[in-house]
């Protein structure tokens, strides 16, 4: 993405961002080799990143700085950060949160994500994400169904549309997958927040102020 920079931090420093980094993701060196291949690609460009049109919003959808996330449903890390981004976003009013679906913890992880994707054929997208990142426990097919039904999704429907719009939902999957290969990251969580990468796991106050950090970097702009 043009113009990105390569760590979050104009005031974290860097060792201090290394330090947040290290603290806990779910590695895609943890897979299977295929899904490995092919690590590096073309940076993709902002819009692309930002601005697609198939891409669950959430937050300000007006907002004057986005954050994108990279995320797995069964990544405990994403599960446990969900709760405090969401918070921030809604304490800042001011945020667009883009939601990438990147199944890369497996089969199962795949099956959720386009579950979930299909859901917003719908209008129950958000729900199925909130969901399935409220689970504390390992996923399964029957599991996920389980979880969806409990948040008040019509299972069946959604299965129904994920036969009908499967050729579109792997499409999805496979630009935000190739967008977090072609801006470097190696597991979920990672994030866009501004200009800034942020590859790793942040508290609150440090993602407020990687949001603080975002807009004086837009305002210098």
């Amino acid at each position: 993405m043009t113009g990105l920079i390569e760590r979050a931090g104009l005031t974290l420093s860097r060792r201090k961002m290394l330090g947040v980094i290290g603290g806990g993701a779910a590695m895609l060196g943890a897979l299977p080799p295929p899904a490995q291949a092919q690590l590096r690609r073309a940076e993709p460009n902002e819009a692309a990143v930002l601005r697609d049109p198939d891409v669950p919003v959430a937050g300000n959808v007006n907002g004057d700085i986005s954050i994108v996330e990279w995320f797995d449903y069964q990544c405990p890390y994403c599960r446990k950060l969900e709760p405090e981004l969401r918070q921030v976003v809604e304490d800042d009013g001011k945020v667009r949160l883009v939601w990438k679906d990147w199944p890369i913890l497996g089969p199962v992880s795949v099956i959720a994500a386009k579950m979930v994707l299909a859901c917003k054929y719908q209008d129950k997208y958000n729900k199925a994400h909130d969901a399935l990142l409220g689970v504390n426990s390992k996923l399964t097919e029957p599991r996920i169904d389980e979880v969806l039904a409990g948040a008040g999704i019509d299972v069946d429907r959604a299965k129904r549309d994920l036969a009908a719009n499967e050729k579109a939902i792997v499409a999805i999957l496979t630009r935000n997958n190739e967008q977090a290969e072609g801006l470097g990251f190696r597991g979920t969580p990672s994030f866009i927040v501004g200009k800034f990468r942020v590859p790793g796991v942040l508290t609150m106050d440090q993602f407020a102020q990687v949001i603080a950090d975002a807009r004086k970097a837009k305002a210098g702009n």
